[in-house]
């Protein structure tokens, strides 16, 4: 391994170590971490195989360097394809995983999974164009990578939440938006810099600059709220569609926090004092009318 193999996989490991700084409250198994940036690292290999197969179409039916053709190329072809594959493996090794129980675990997933296909996708960039594209790619396609990661991570915790409170629709639409805002975001930043246009060039700085700030605000939020899934709290995010009710059965998590019910005194208890007897005198005979004081 030489130099550019390091320089083009540092940014890579210096946004994963910040992605896991911010995890305060509970830290993830590394195991987890290593099999998720493994699994971003493999849709690597099924971006490549996807990206051949919608090729062929692109071409038949869309005239290469026309509005539609970029539009399809760089939001579906490219976009879509490699969203997609982060999706598969980041779905794949931690939906069911007993780690995943905290709001913030899911931006530490998507991040992880994305920086896993960012790596990889930057050695090949890094070797073929050296040491100009390592550093502009540093500063940009590697952090972009990661911020689609972080959308993603948003609604995929947001899914996560309305399973557990058996809410079966809001899981599967926070599941679609988990994959749809960062395809249209990736799709975004790659179109804007094919388009060859001034104005689309322009765009893709501001864009860049409020969607950098807009992460970064996320994570923190985010990580400053971090509670259980199973907690009324939601995350934070734009336009984040709610959660649903709350089941009526009481999970096992909140019935340990329930007040416990004074328990009846067992026979081997000391008896209770007995209520002392008052009487009244009554105004017309004079006799007493006895009773026992509750």
């Amino acid at each position: 391994m030489n130099i550019l193999f390091w320089i083009a996989v540092l940014p890579a490991l210096v946004l994963i170590a910040y992605i896991y700084r911010k995890d305060k409250v509970e830290k993830e198994p590394i195991s987890l971490l290593v099999r998720l940036f493994l699994g971003g690292a493999l849709s690597t290999v099924t971006a490549m195989i996807f990206g051949q197969l919608l090729d062929y179409p692109l071409h038949a039916f869309f005239e290469e360097g026309t509005l539609a053709y970029l539009l399809v190329e760089n939001f579906l072809v490219v976009a879509l394809v490699e969203e997609g594959g982060k999706f598969f493996f980041l779905k794949k090794f931690s939906w069911k995983n007993p780690a995943f129980n905290y709001t913030f675990d899911a931006i530490v997933y998507g991040v992880v999974t994305a920086l896993g296909f960012a790596a990889v996708e930057n050695v090949l960039y890094v070797y073929e164009g050296g040491l100009g594209v390592a550093v502009m790619r540093a500063l940009l396609s590697v952090p972009g990578h990661a911020i689609d990661g972080v959308f993603m991570g948003i609604f995929y915790g947001a899914a996560k939440r309305c399973q557990i409170r058996y809410d079966k629709a809001g899981c599967g639409r926070n599941l679609r938006l988990a994959l749809i805002i960062p395809t249209i975001m990736h799709g975004f930043y790659d179109f804007s810099l094919s388009s060859g246009s001034d104005l689309a060039f322009v765009g893709f700085l501001i864009y860049e600059v409020v969607i950098t700030v807009l992460a970064i605000v996320l994570i923190n939020k985010n990580s400053k709220n971090d509670q259980l899934l199973t907690s009324p709290i939601t995350m934070d995010a734009p336009g984040m569609l709610p959660a649903g009710p709350a089941p009526e059965a009481t999970s096992a998590l909140q019935k340990r926090n329930l007040p416990r019910r004074q328990n009846l005194p067992s026979q081997n208890s000391p008896e209770l004092p007995k209520a002392a007897p008052s009487f009244e005198v009554d105004g017309k005979d004079g006799k007493k009318t006895g009773g026992f004081d509750a």
